[in-house]
């Protein structure tokens, strides 16, 4: 059980989680764009671009953000 805290803790893995008129994105390296309509992340891998409408920032910390509003599309680019 210790080993699975610590894999919890040491998680740099990019995630993004989808709720109903939410989401939640975590470890990523930069956000780039964070519009109404449009946030975009740099990610370890490429770039993450969300798009929706009337998105608003819930909550935001360090390499954690959750964002409300209405997501239409996700796109990966790897770069």
């Amino acid at each position: 059980m210790l080993s699975k805290v610590k894999d919890y803790i040491l998680d740099q893995e990019f995630r993004i989680t989808l709720f109903e008129n939410r989401l939640l994105a975590v470890n990523f390296i930069k956000i780039l764009a964070l519009e109404e309509s449009r946030v975009s992340f740099l990610t370890n891998y490429g770039r993450v671009i969300v798009k929706g409408r009337e998105f608003t920032l819930n909550r935001l910390l360090e390499n954690e953000v959750l964002i409300g509003g209405i997501i239409e599309q996700v796109e990966v680019s790897y770069e």
